[in-house]
């Protein structure tokens, strides 16, 4: 009877530490994920500091994206020859009015010609030597195009792409290509631009040279906006 007594209250006691370990684990992976969440670049190593603002990110105050120490903005402007981000303008101009430097980025579509997209660009942002360097932003390739796409043709309207756009805006355009993207199609090795590269919580390395800007916190919670930000950093 005692024999079973103990086998009894071990298998208890075992039951609890099992359970005390799952409630701690649980603990443990929330405080990180809050942490990440919050997480941006120490300020003294990167002092520049910033956005990546959409239609999709929701009241975005950009007084207080100052106050919590951003000084620019990068704004999602046009995708492909169609799309336009219906917030841009509206964005623009409370970022303006709030101080902040600002830049505009375009997402290249590889399933259609340059001249569409330049067009797309050019007629929702302005010609204005006061706004950042433009981004082109390379996430998608052409495996998805209804038609087939060569990676020769990609390449070669995305260079078009990048005449066109400094042709508008009278500077060099910053590559921001996606892992995939530089893998598939090599633009950091073949276009001598300046890149904004993307690791979540890490620096990235994937282009096989330095980026200028790096995407650091693709979900970085703030009291500037009801969703979470991506977070930027200027190479100091």
């Amino acid at each position: 009877m005692m024999a079973r007594r103990k086998k009894k209250a071990s298998r208890g006691w075992a039951f609890k530490l099992v359970l005390l370990l799952a409630v701690a684990g649980a603990a443990a992976a929330t405080w990180k994920w809050n942490e990440d969440r919050n997480w941006r670049p120490d300020e003294e190593a990167y002092p520049d500091q910033g956005a990546l603002v959409g239609e999709e990110d929701e009241n975005v105050d950009f007084t207080v994206l100052k106050g919590l120490g951003a000084s620019f903005v990068y704004l999602e402007a046009s995708k492909g020859a169609r799309d336009k981000d219906a917030a841009f303008s509206d964005h623009l101009a409370a970022a303006r009015e709030a101080g902040l430097q600002v830049g505009a980025t375009h997402e290249f579509d590889p399933c259609v010609t340059a001249d569409g997209q330049s067009a797309n660009f050019v007629t929702i942002v302005p010609r204005d030597t006061q706004l950042l360097p433009p981004v082109i932003r390379l996430a998608r390739t052409a495996d998805d195009c209804p038609e087939r796409v060569s990676d020769a043709a990609v390449q070669s309207e995305l260079l078009t792409l990048v005449n066109q756009i400094e042709a508008h805006t009278g500077a060099p355009v910053i590559l921001a290509p996606s892992e995939s993207f530089e893998e598939r199609y090599r633009p950091a090795a073949r276009l001598e631009r300046a890149l904004w590269l993307e690791g979540d919580l890490d620096e990235p390395d994937y282009a096989g040279r330095p980026w200028t800007i790096w995407t650091a916190n693709t979900a970085h919670t703030s009291e500037a906006a009801d969703t979470p930000l991506r977070w930027l950093v200027v190479q100091p």
